[in-house]
C-alpha cells in the first residue's frame, strides 16, 4: 500500500504523568504520535513525559514509567494532555494545579485522559467548557458537587475549542486519530488505524458504554426502558410500583420480566445498582461515609452499612482501608491534602 501524505506540519505534545496513570489510556494517546512518524517517515510528532518531581511516575499497573523532566518551564507545547488514572484526587496539590493554570496562561492548548480531567477542572481550567472523563467518574463529580461551570458529558472525548478530555481505556486512541486527521490529513490517521487493526476511528458523536441492551445481554424494551431510569434516578430511588406505572406495566409483570430476563428481582437489581455507584465515590472520592449513603439513596449510615457488608462482604470504611492499602502496595505517594 502506498504510503499516505501527510500535510507535515510538527506539533510538540506534552505529557503530564499522574501517579497511579491508567497505562493503556497513555498507551492509546502516544502510539498513534509514534505511528504517524513511522508511516510517514518524518517527525511530525516530538513528545515530552512531566512528572512533578522529575522521577519515574509509577502507573496503575504497578510499572514504573520514566518520564523526560520536572514541573517546570516548557517549549511551546502544541498540546498538554493530562493523564490521570487511579485516585487522581489524591495528587492534585498546588504545584501541578498553578504549573498548568501557567501553560493556559500561555494559551498553550489542555487536555486529559481518563480521570485526568478531574486535575483541569480542580485547576479551573474546564470552567465554561465541555468535557468528558471515564463514565465510572462522571457520577462522583456529579454527587461532589465540585465543579458547577463544567458541563460534563458522557461522549467518548471532547474537542471543545483550546481544550480536549476523553474518557480512558483504549478510547485516546479514537481521539489521537480524529486529532491527526484534522491536522495531517484523514488519509494518514486512516492507515494508522488500519496498523492498531482499529477497525473504525470513533467520532465525538460515539457513546463510551455499550447500549444496555448488550449490557443485560437482552432486548427486551420495557426492561430497557425500566433499567435506564433506574440508572438516572440512583439518590432518591423510585418504588417499584412508580417503575411499573412509567414503563405501562403491572407490578407482577416488572417482577416477572425481571426474573426472567436477569434473573433476579427488580429492587435486588436496583440496590446493586446503587452499591456500585457507593462503591465507586468511596474509592474515588474524598466525601465522608454519610454523604455517599445520601448519594447513593440510603435512608441511613447504618442501612448503608449494612447492605454494603451484605453486597461486597466489608464495610464501607473497609473499602477505604483496601484503597490505603492498594496505594501503599503500588508504591504510590499518599494523598496530599486539597489545594
Amino acid at each position: 500500500m502506498e504510503a499516505p501524505v501527510p500535510a507535515k506540519d510538527h506539533h510538540d505534545i506534552g505529557f503530564l504523568l499522574m501517579p497511579g496513570f491508567s497505562q493503556l489510556a497513555f498507551s492509546a494517546a502516544l502510539e498513534p504520535l509514534r505511528m504517524a512518524n513511522h508511516l510517514a517517515d518524518c517527525s511530525l510528532y516530538t513528545w515530552h513525559l512531566v512528572s512533578r518531581d522529575g522521577t519515574a511516575v509509577t502507573a496503575s499497573s504497578g510499572l514504573p514509567t520514566a518520564v523526560d523532566q520536572a514541573l517546570a518551564p516548557m517549549p511551546q507545547l502544541d498540546l498538554l494532555l493530562v493523564c490521570g488514572g487511579v485516585d487522581v484526587q489524591a495528587h492534585c496539590d498546588r504545584a501541578t494545579l498553578s504549573w498548568l493554570r501557567r501553560l493556559a496562561e500561555r494559551r498553550i492548548p489542555l487536555g486529559a485522559v481518563c480521570t485526568g480531567g478531574y486535575v483541569l477542572a480542580r485547576a479551573g481550567l474546564l470552567d465554561g467548557y465541555r468535557c468528558t472523563l471515564h463514565w465510572e467518574h462522571i457520577g462522583s463529580l456529579h454527587e461532589a458537587r465540585r465543579f458547577p461551570e463544567v458541563t460534563f458529558t458522557s461522549q467518548l472525548f471532547v474537542m471543545d475549542r483550546d481544550r480536549y478530555t476523553c474518557s480512558g481505556g483504549i478510547a485516546p486512541l479514537d481521539m489521537m486519530l480524529n486529532l491527526i486527521g484534522r491536522q495531517q490529513g484523514l488519509a494518514l490517521a486512516e492507515a494508522i488505524a488500519e496498523e492498531f487493526i482499529h477497525e473504525r476511528i470513533r467520532g465525538v458523536g460515539d457513546r463510551q458504554r455499550s447500549p444496555l441492551r448488550v449490557r443485560l445481554g437482552h432486548s427486551h424494551p420495557k426492561l430497557e426502558e425500566v433499567a435506564t431510569l433506574m440508572e438516572a434516578n440512583l439518590q432518591e430511588p423510585l418504588a417499584l410500583d412508580e417503575l411499573a406505572r412509567y414503563a405501562d406495566l403491572s407490578r407482577r409483570q416488572l417482577e416477572r420480566l425481571f426474573q426472567r430476563y436477569v434473573g433476579c428481582p427488580p429492587l435486588k437489581y436496583y440496590l446493586e445498582l446503587r452499591l456500585a455507584r457507593a462503591r465507586l465515590l468511596l474509592q474515588q472520592t474524598r466525601m465522608p461515609i454519610t454523604e455517599v449513603a445520601l448519594a447513593c439513596g440510603f435512608v441511613s449510615p447504618p442501612h448503608f452499612t449494612k447492605c454494603y457488608h451484605d453486597h461486597f462482604g466489608h464495610s464501607p470504611s473497609g473499602e477505604r482501608k483496601r484503597r490505603q492499602q492498594r496505594q501503599a502496595e503500588l508504591a504510590l505517594p499518599d494523598g496530599l491534602p486539597g489545594g
